[in-house]
């Protein structure tokens, strides 16, 4: 991803919390000498120094059979906007796009095992919906075993991060909150979280540069 200084996503912690947040992925690979990719929601697990995307695919998805030992990317959207030149003081300016993204590139390993897929689906009941679990102990045995036998579970060995916080970083703070403004009281629901975000790091910059004039 091309990321100019500027518009990094600062830190490792960071771009994990946004993984966790925005957890439903594209997972791109090539099969063929072909990009192939789907959409998937997967789980953040640190282990030690080592990140770990895991989810699982469809078992009729033919993309899980090419992607052992692959690198394979993972790619991790949050919210974004159209951003109007008319927000700028310069009359020569042109539209541009604010945006959030985190990419993750790792090794894939294809996980087979019964129980280990399990495992893999109980880590997205316990991220998305805890109380699922009655219902879903309440299943059949044989229904349940249908399930699982129906998915293939991987687990990317996450090797770079690479995050992206376009929002107008390059622009004066002027513009800036003028684009915040903007997008926050946009009718689009995801422009307005785009302006949120821009209004957000807005007053972290004003608090830690007053915490910096005090001494």
């Amino acid at each position: 991803m091309y990321v100019p200084a500027k518009f990094q996503m600062e830190g490792a912690e960071t771009m994990l919390a946004f993984m966790r947040q925005h957890g439903f992925a594209v997972v791109v690979s090539v099969s063929e000498g072909r990009p192939v990719a789907t959409h998937l929601p997967l789980t953040v697990k640190v282990e030690g120094e080592q990140v770990l995307l895991r989810g699982h695919f469809a078992k009729a998805n033919p993309q899980w059979r090419d992607i052992e030992g692959q690198e394979v990317l993972a790619v991790f959207n949050g919210p974004h906007a159209y951003v109007s030149p008319r927000h700028y003081d310069a009359l020569e300016s042109v539209p541009t796009w604010n945006y959030l993204a985190v990419h993750a590139y790792g090794r894939a390993r294809v996980i087979r095992d019964p129980e280990a897929n399990q495992e893999l689906l109980y880590e997205l009941i316990d991220a998305h919906e805890p109380g699922y679990w009655q219902r879903w102990e309440g299943l059949s045995q044989r229904y349940r075993e249908g399930m699982l036998r129906g998915i293939v579970g991987f687990e990317l060995r996450v090797t770079r991060l690479e995050g992206k916080a376009k929002l107008s970083q390059n622009k004066s703070a002027a513009e800036r909150q003028r684009i915040a403004a903007a997008l926050s009281a946009s009718p689009d629901p995801v422009a307005r979280l785009t302006g949120e975000e821009m209004a957000r790091r807005e007053a972290e910059q004003a608090l830690g540069e007053a915490k910096g004039a005090r001494g």
